[in-house]
């Protein structure tokens, strides 16, 4: 049973639930979510136009960080509310508010684990939107809710996957540079993916010694030349140590990717103009992304599905709602133009061929 809605560390305005899941080899394994419900603001959000009378289907926005990550976007869940769209945000078992003593922080040997803890959190939001309508059933019924994922690199690359393997689940899919190829060519990938099965199905949590620079960390956090507050025990500068099972399962996705997947509904893929990846810090890592190509990120998106929409945004950071203010708004508005344009509500939707 999930613990009661509690407090979020975001303040007041959000809410947080632990979410109990299967535990594993380390013990207790949760997930946790989080809901935007500022403080006087509206109970419900549901699909602009309509009226109470309607009792019209709610509209919500789940979002999932990426890796060496959890959720802190207050802008973003403001932004989403004040357009109609519940807001939520999942930090996953193993991250952030889910990161409990003893764990392997980030671990797991195949993004499909993050099922469990997506289906928990989809269910739950289901029942705090009912709740909030004053409907409160049990387990509300399967598309009662207009759902669009949005996710960040890593968990970019986890969405895309789970979308794809779940038809109809969603109504929407945002990625926010999502990590949809290694860096390097093909057949690097498929060289390293060999390698590292070997290794991980032997020592799964063997720390792989590559290079930790800490640039990503230097261009947003507000203890270097950034501006935004950090935990640095869930967001470490130098990022969690890579495990080759991890690994080995980031590259299993890509190479599913490659392999070819069907999204059914809208994609919307957000990321930098350009790349900037060195060894060496340059004050070009404050306006692109320093993290991944976004040449090669661009190339696999475009073959996500048959309706993807591609947004490049100059000056952005690897997170492009972490780059300077004008850019990030620049990605808000467009997010918030594609979620009118590409995701009507769910009774015009399915009416409406695709």
């Amino acid at each position: 049973m999930d613990d009661p809605w509690v407090e979020d560390i975001l303040g007041e305005d959000f809410r947080a639930l632990t979410l109990h899941l299967e535990p594993d080899d380390e013990g207790p394994r949760v997930a946790t979510l989080v809901a935007y419900e500022p403080v006087g603001g509206t109970a419900t959000a549901t699909a602009p136009g309509t009226g109470p009378q309607d009792d019209p289907p709610a509209r919500a926005v789940l979002y999932l960080h990426g890796f060496s990550d959890y959720f802190f976007h207050r802008e973003l869940a403001a932004a989403l509310h004040l357009c109609g769209w519940a807001f939520f945000a999942l930090d996953l078992h193993k991250y952030g508010r889910s990161l409990r003593p003893g764990q392997t922080p980030g671990f797991t040997t195949s993004l499909e684990e993050y099922d469990a803890d997506l289906e928990a959190a989809v269910a739950a939001l289901g029942r705090r939107i009912a709740g909030r309508a004053r409907r409160v059933p049990d387990d509300p019924a399967p598309g009662s809710v207009d759902l669009v994922l949005m996710a960040h690199s890593t968990g970019g690359l986890t969405a895309a996957l789970w979308a794809a393997r779940h038809p109809g689940r969603v109504a929407g899919l945002v990625l926010n540079s999502p990590w949809l190829e290694a860096q390097g060519s093909a057949l690097l990938r498929s060289a390293a993916q060999g390698i590292l099965d070997t290794v991980s199905r032997r020592r799964p949590k063997a720390r792989l010694r590559l290079p930790e620079l800490g640039f990503y960390f230097r261009s947003i956090s507000d203890t270097r030349d950034g501006e935004w507050p950090i935990d640095a025990a869930w967001r470490p500068e130098a990022g969690f140590p890579i495990r080759a099972g991890w690994l080995a399962a980031v590259l299993a996705g890509h190479a599913a990717v490659a392999r070819g997947i069907a999204i059914d509904v809208p994609v919307l893929v957000l990321c930098s103009a350009a790349s900037t990846l060195s060894t060496t810090w340059s004050d070009a890592m404050l306006r692109t992304d320093s993290v991944l190509d976004v040449s090669a990120m661009v190339r696999r998106a475009a073959e996500l599905g048959h309706t993807v929409t591609i947004r490049r945004l100059q000056d952005a950071l690897h997170d492009v709602f972490l780059s300077r203010r004008d850019v990030r708004e620049q990605a808000i508005d467009t997010v918030e133009w594609w979620l009118e344009a590409s995701v009507p509500p769910l009774r015009t939707a399915r009416t409406t061929p695709r």
